[in-house]
This record gives C-alpha cells, structure tokens and sequence, in this order.
C-alpha cells in the first residue's frame, strides 16, 4: 500500500505541465488550432521573418515594396529607403542580418529543448500541436537564399549596409515570401530523403531535423528562383 502511495507523487511530477516549453513549442498557443496547424506555423515564420524586415526598414516607406523588389542602383540613390539620419554605407546597418541569424540558431536550440519537453509530457514522439519545427524550417527557407554563396562576393561588390537593405527589402516582398512559404511546405509534406529519415532521430532533434531539412530544400529552389530573377527581384550579385 505504501508503494502505491510513494508512486503517485512520483508520477505526478513526471506529468507536470512543462508551460514555457509548451508555449514555445507550440508558438504561443498556435499548434493548438485544430486544421493544419504545421500550415500556420509556417505561416508563423513567414510573418515573424517579414516583421523583423519591416522593423529594420522605415515603415513610410513599405508602400513600394509589395510588388517589385527595388533595384540596385535605387537603393543607393534613394535613401528614404533607410532610416532617417543613417548613412548608408554604415556597417552598423549589418547588425540585423547577424542578429537573424543567431536568432536562427537560437530558434534551433530552444526548438530542440521545447519539443522533447512537449512530447515527453504528452506520451507521442511527434505531437501535432508541436509547430516550432514549422517556424524553424520556414525561416532556414527564407534567409538562406539571402546569404551570400561566399564572403569574398559580399567585400568586393558591395558593403555590409547595402546587402543589409537587400536583405530587408527581399523579406517584405511578397512574390518572395508566398514562393518561400509554397516550396516549404511542399517539401515538409512530401518529406523526400533524407526529411523522412531525419524524423527517426531521438527526442526534439528528429521533430526539428526533419523541417530544417524540408527548409534547406526549399531554400535551394528559392535561391534558383531568385538567381534567374524568377520573382522580378534584382539583388545583384547574390
């Protein structure tokens, strides 16, 4: 009898509620949507990568990027594209690109971290509310293609503060991001090899691996896109 009783605060605890991981696992509640909750998880990071864009650009000025992506030469000559007082040959203006991508890695770890708290506690090794692995693979999908194949392009075609608005600019475009969004989510859901293998790996990694895989995919085919100005975008070199 009293094993019985020494084993109740003992499972208990093992099904306490893990909250933080839930909501970040769940991206604040959105996996719980009952119809395709990977779709709006996509969805999720289409719109957190295209709000941190608008967030480095002046807000004034967002009205000409929805249809075509501006050109070179524009960017440099107009500068009511940057924020007012900024120069636009100043290296600081990079600082969002980097902050994005550690904000990436970052994503990736606490992705891994959330989603095994989150399977462990409801017992399945892949929850469907589960969408973190959404948002992650959505925004590999949508910075990669951005990054330059090789540093050496970047220093001696243009400075950090150009590519920085190129960057921004590519991310409130709308062709760009519905391409972005479409290719991702056919690949997440067609899982070819190895996507469908990743999902074997234990805990969080196998929830989170198989979306970065579907993201790194869909990435390929954007930078494809972009290179043979598919979308009317002129990024110049990259």
């Amino acid at each position: 009898m009293a094993a019985k009783t020494d084993a109740a605060p003992a499972r208990e605890a093992r099904l306490e509620k893990p909250r933080l991981a839930l909501a970040i696992a769940t991206a604040l509640g959105v996996g719980y949507i009952p119809k395709a909750p990977g779709t709006f998880g996509s969805l999720v990071g289409v719109a957190t990568a295209f709000l941190s864009a608008v967030f480095f650009l002046r807000p004034a000025s967002l009205g000409g990027f929805f249809s075509f992506h501006p050109s070179h030469d524009a960017v440099l000559m107009d500068k009511h594209f940057l924020v007012p007082g900024s120069d636009v040959h100043d290296a600081v203006l990079a600082l969002p690109i980097f902050c994005a991508l550690a904000l990436l890695v970052l994503l990736g770890a606490i992705g891994v971290w959330s989603a095994s708290r989150a399977a462990v506690y409801a017992g399945i090794k892949d929850p469907q509310f589960v969408v973190v692995d959404e948002v992650a693979g959505q925004h590999l999908a949508l910075l990669l293609p951005l990054i330059p194949i090789a540093l050496p392009n970047l220093t001696a075609h243009m400075d950090f503060s150009t590519f920085a608005i190129f960057f921004a600019l590519s991310l409130v475009n709308w062709k760009y991001l519905l391409l972005g969004f479409i290719l991702f989510r056919v690949f997440d859901v067609w899982k070819p090899w190895p996507v469908r293998q990743m999902e074997k790996l234990p805990g969080g990694w196998g929830i989170m691996a198989d979306d970065w895989m579907a993201g790194i995919y869909a990435a390929i085919l954007l930078r494809v896109a972009l290179h043979f100005g598919l979308l009317s975008l002129h990024i110049g070199w990259v």
